[in-house]
């Protein structure tokens, strides 16, 4: 590969990719209409205006989108209507197609008895994105809203411990999967080297890590520190690690 091909790829990635439509994608429906599905229509018969689109993809899955203000009663009577009964949660996550106006959530539910599945999906304008927690409905979903919080900054109402699980508690840059986040981040690379050499032991631990190390007495380790001596020899929270 040529330098200037080299340099070519590499432009945009402080400004992250080009914009996309404005319109969410939607999938054309078969040939011969969507096959019926029993779930479906129990949902327009029990919630009406507030089930919206009806799609078909890869074949056999199907998809509806619901109004996300109704969110929470829609899945609650997903899991405990005699019939539906959707007592798995398989997923629990987000999308964003760049169009610069919504996040989309998406609920995969599975139900045992029936030998169902279906995926329920809304769309949440960039400028509320709030709906509420399923956790006390499927625990499952604690760590996946969790997840979709951290990365796409959608908004759990509800969730009793809504918190950053795959970044760093303490990430100023945003939420990384969001199509709006620069491939490089939020910061220059000096701004990030300068944070990375003048982390604390804080920066490195929650606080309630660092609570249980003391309560213990662990030895905690020294960290890099501006004018500081690096890092110790031991790994971890000390030689007591193993006992946690």
């Amino acid at each position: 590969m040529s330098n200037d091909s080299f340099r070519k790829g590499l432009e945009g990635l402080d400004s992250g990719p080009a914009g996309s439509p404005r319109e969410t994608p939607r999938v054309e429906a078969p040939e011969g209409g969507i096959p019926a599905h029993p779930t479906v229509d129990a949902l327009r018969i029990q919630f009406g205006e507030a089930i919206g689109l009806h799609e078909l993809v890869a074949g056999d899955e199907h998809v509806v989108y619901i109004d996300p203000a109704r969110a929470f009663q829609i899945l609650h009577w997903l899991r405990d209507e005699p019939g539906q009964q959707y007592d798995f949660l398989q997923d629990l996550t987000a999308v964003d197609y760049g169009n610069g106006t919504t996040i989309q959530v998406v609920w995969q539910l599975w139900s045992i008895p029936n030998r169902l599945n279906i995926r329920i999906k809304a769309d949440l304008p960039l400028d509320a994105l709030e709906v509420d927690s399923v956790y006390y409905v499927w625990r499952a979903a604690d760590w996946l809203e969790r997840e979709v919080w951290d990365l796409f900054g959608v908004t759990f109402r509800g969730h009793p411990d809504l918190r950053r699980i795959l970044m760093p508690y303490n990430y100023t840059e945003g939420h990384p999967l969001r199509k709006d986040f620069p491939l490089r981040g939020r910061y220059s690379r000096a701004e990030q080297t300068q944070r990375a050499l003048s982390m604390t032991i804080e920066d490195h631990y929650s606080a309630i890590e660092l609570a249980v190390a003391r309560r213990i007495g662990q030895d905690l380790p020294e960290v890099i520190v501006e004018g500081g001596t690096g890092l110790t020899d031991s790994v971890g929270m000390g030689s007591g690690a193993g006992d946690i």
